[in-house]
């Protein structure tokens, strides 16, 4: 290891030479307080941002060790440091001046959720912190100015490390705050099988976001209030006694008028798998971390998939066992998405009547008479629901307008009235009784077969480059074929898109064997991510990308929608 001072002579060494030499700092430099770590040094001014990271010993940050001995704890303070190490970059983004993206300085944007990132990392054992971020190396026209870059190493760094690094210069209440916020969050999810409930939404918390393209919470955006006949109280071991609306596992219908909530609700059930930051309007709403947003995904890709459960008897004879297809219907998409979940061991499902297959949903009686079940593959979404909760123990939420057929079934009916939720479960069904109840199946389905065991492609072997491109949340390329995650809603952050892919490429070179199942390929995924940390997915110890952890039923989306996965 090199000194602050040696570095500081090099590139004076290297001043105004070509920009190619600005590779000789690559390595690791004590300065006071902490080790710089030059990772990956860029082509030229114009291309992606150097890569560097900052070491700090556990001794030095002197972070409490009852702010980060559980995980749930631990995350939350990596993500307190990353956002305000972030504050704190900002400030001198751009002031070193040249070329290109010279002078940039950023770490990881986080959002409004709270995820575990590659971004900053800090070791159970002994507290010490790993800060990675970017920074463009300046440069005029394609000629090294160090000067600039000394700006950044030995002026602005120091100070961003200074006031986001190191304990005693943080605020110790504030951040005190978020750990106990992780907790009274950690302490709702374990309460939730404990009390028969599959999802919590806080009295006062704010559901409407601000826009359709921000997740911030709507200015003067309507309180949430539970109705009596559903009202929780739970006693967080910080916050104290809250109370707010509890979702019962089973059968849960949300049902209103147009622009009266009901799909606001249902986002914020969606994104309460992962932990909200203080402020956010959510930080309550807590559901089944294994929870699963469904819906029709047209022209999506299967790969083996056993929807026998919902269909079978096709008219061309095609095996609904090992259902293979490059553009899934709506219906068929929504199958197999259903059967995907299971595979990934929901415990809830998620869906929205506006984003769903009609044909798969429900057929109503009219529809029965005139095409009699024989005559139709599919069997609707409405007659499975009962036996998926009483066979597997997946309960299900759904979001109805303009059907009432699913009455007759729910367990609990909870109308929106402008963003007021009412308990109308007796209601709905004393009126339901004037219908008729559809008929459902005369046995229950066999149990899908998740025995597809993926082969390794000889892309991956044969020592090739594998160009990865991350496009946004929509998406990964790998080499040159993309996997589409559009459709998959719960993804929240572009990189865990980029850990998706990583996931991607680590099992291809390491797990797939064609003797190991999804399930189990997932489960060495996970363990990689456990035991060692998220990081390890990338095979570049010096560049490491920067990357959200994603849930195991991410994981298994990605897979199932991998084009060249070989089954």
């Amino acid at each position: 290891m090199q000194t602050s001072a040696e570095l500081r002579s090099l590139l004076s060494r290297i001043d105004h030479r070509g920009y190619p030499a600005y590779k000789d700092t690559k390595g690791m430099y004590q300065f006071p307080g902490y080790v710089l770590s030059i990772d990956h040094v860029q082509g030229d001014p114009f291309a992606s941002p150097s890569k560097l990271s900052i070491h700090v010993k556990g001794k030095t940050a002197a972070f409490p060790r009852e702010l980060y001995k559980g995980r749930h704890q631990r995350t939350a303070l990596q993500d307190e440091l990353t956002r305000r190490f972030g504050r704190e970059a900002e400030q001198f983004a751009f002031k070193a001046k040249g070329s290109g993206k010279s002078g940039l300085i950023s770490v990881s944007r986080c959002g409004q959720e709270v995820l575990e990132r590659t971004a900053c990392t800090l070791d159970p054992a002994d507290g010490d912190i790993v800060m990675r971020f970017e920074a463009g190396f300046p440069a005029n026209g394609r000629t090294i100015n160090a000067r600039e870059l000394e700006k950044i190493l030995f002026d602005f760094l120091p100070r961003c490390v200074k006031n986001s690094l190191f304990y005693k210069n943080l605020d110790p209440k504030r951040l005190r705050e978020i750990i106990d916020l992780a907790e009274d969050q950690q302490y709702i999810r374990e309460m939730l099988p404990q009390l028969g409930l599959c999802a919590f939404v806080a009295d006062g918390s704010i559901l409407p976001r601000e826009s359709g393209i921000s997740s911030r919470p709507m200015k003067g955006g309507v309180k949430f209030r539970a109705p009596e006949e559903l009202k929780v109280t739970l006693d967080l071991p910080h916050k104290g006694k809250i109370t707010g609306m509890g979702i019962r596992k089973g059968i849960t219908l949300i049902v209103g008028g147009g622009y009266h909530g009901k799909s606001t609700l249902l986002k914020a059930l969606e994104l309460g798998v992962y932990n909200h930051i203080a402020g956010d309007g959510r930080e309550y709403v807590i559901t089944d971390d294994t929870a699963m947003k469904i819906r029709a995904e047209d022209g999506r890709s299967i790969r083996k998939t056993d929807i026998s459960m919902f269909i079978n008897d096709l008219p061309n004879g095609k095996d609904t066992v090992g259902f293979v297809t490059e553009d899934a219907s709506g219906s068929t998409s929504q199958a197999a998405n259903v059967i995907e979940s299971i595979e990934a061991g929901t415990s809830l499902l998620l869906i929205d009547e506006d984003t769903s297959a009609t044909n798969f949903m429900i057929r109503d009686e009219l529809m029965q008479r005139v095409i009699h079940r024989d005559m139709e593959p599919i069997t609707p979404f409405i007659d499975r629901i009962r036996e998926l909760y009483e066979v597997y123990g997946i309960s299900t939420v759904i979001v109805a307008g303009s059907s009432g057929a699913y009455f007759h079934i729910a367990d609990s009916i909870i109308q929106m009235d402008r963003y007021v939720p009412k308990d109308i479960t007796a209601y709905a069904k004393k009126e339901a009784e004037s219908f008729p109840m559809i008929s459902g199946p005369d046995k229950p389905a066999e149990r899908p077969d998740f025995a597809r065991c993926p082969e390794p492609s000889r892309a991956f072997k044969n020592g090739e480059r594998i160009k990865m491109k991350t496009l946004g949340r929509e998406g990964v390329m790998i080499n040159k074929e993309t996997i589409d995650l559009r459709y998959v809603e719960q993804i929240t952050d572009s990189e865990q898109v980029t850990a998706l892919g990583y996931c991607v490429k680590y099992a291809q070179k390491n797990i797939l064997d064609g003797r190991k199942n999804l399930r189990q390929v997932v489960d060495a995924l996970e363990e990689v991510m456990e035991r060692r940390t998220l990081a390890e997915l990338c095979e570049s110890r010096s560049s490491i990308a920067g990357m959200a952890r994603p849930r195991r039923q991410e994981i298994i989306a990605c897979f199932n929608r991998y084009r060249s996965l070989k089954l």
